[in-house]
């Protein structure tokens, strides 16, 4: 019976730590960071990679983590974050902090041990999402544009990570993601409009489930395939996409063009929902092909 309730207790605690950190979550930026290592990498080092996964996933659990800690109290107010660990009561704020500062400490040194500049972007990046993009999600819809700046690190850290410098080729990565995240965002505040509105967050651009924020969109899907395009223009120096990726990412973006679209015409929670999903399959689909591209080309 003792080891059933130890086995619980250990259950609990690591699933508490799990939401905490928004597993999910944290290993799709781990993602977005190691296809960006991938694609400005000349020779693969499994070291760097396994450090950029775990320094990576320490700086987003505990941006998440902060998150949770100055939001508890509206947490409490959605049905979608009520039961999470700190508005439920399972976990103390004290503890959360100690976590999230343990996992900041964690996620500094092993950035700065690829490189500095590496180490520089995610303290960007976590003071971004923390002291400037949370406040501001209960007072302006353009919390949204702020959060795109952490937001779209991620892809081009990766790059960073694997040549020590930002250049024209990380800041194109940063770019995409940046533009991609208008879209992704307001498909979700649209879908999760109701839920929101009890907690206060300001997510759509004119506050409302209109017309102009479906028109804005439909722009920033638009804007978002442009900027994923311009590689294979040639003019993003070693970052390099060849006519048949290119062409896949076109049908990516027409893809989800689709979704964006079908949401400006009927302007219901369900268009906004498919347009969410069509925006992850979207970003995750394109950073594989980036670098299968890449190295098809090196290959060949």
């Amino acid at each position: 019976m003792e080891n059933t309730q130890v086995h619980t207790s250990s259950f609990s605690i690591l699933s508490d730590l799990k939401e905490l950190t928004k597993v999910r979550l944290a290993v799709s930026v781990v993602f977005s960071s190691v296809a960006g290592y991938f694609l400005g990498a000349e020779t693969i080092d499994f070291v760097t990679v396994l450090m950029l996964g775990i320094g990576g996933y320490c700086l987003v659990g505990a941006s998440n983590a902060y998150n949770q800690i100055l939001e508890k109290d509206l947490d409490a107010l959605m049905d979608r974050t009520g039961d999470r660990p700190i508005p439920s009561g399972r976990m103390s704020v004290t503890t959360a902090f100690f976590i999230a500062s343990l996992l900041t400490i964690l996620g500094l040194v092993i950035l700065y041990l690829i490189n500095p500049v590496t180490s520089m972007f995610g303290a960007i990046s976590i003071f971004l999402y923390v002291s400037v993009y949370t406040p501001l999600k209960t007072k302006t819809p353009l919390s949204v544009f702020v959060g795109a700046f952490p937001g779209a690190i991620p892809f081009m850290l990766g790059w960073v990570a694997a040549t020590g410098d930002f250049s024209i080729e990380p800041g194109t990565l940063f770019m995409i993601q940046f533009f991609w995240q208008f879209p992704h965002f307001w498909a979700l505040g649209w879908w999760l409009y109701d839920d929101y509105k009890k907690g206060g967050f300001f997510m759509l651009p004119t506050g409302k489930k209109d017309k102009g924020t479906a028109v804005q969109i439909v722009l920033y899907t638009v804007w978002t395939i442009l900027v994923s395009l311009i590689p294979a223009f040639g003019v993003t120096g070693k970052l390099f996409l060849s006519p048949v990726s290119a062409v896949l990412v076109l049908i990516l973006g027409l893809f989800m063009l689709k979704y964006a679209l079908k949401l400006y015409k009927k302007r219901d929670s369900k268009s906004a929902k498919q347009l969410m999903l069509a925006s992850v399959s979207y970003i995750t689909l394109l950073q594989i092909i980036y670098v299968l591209d890449k190295f098809i080309r090196l290959w060949i």
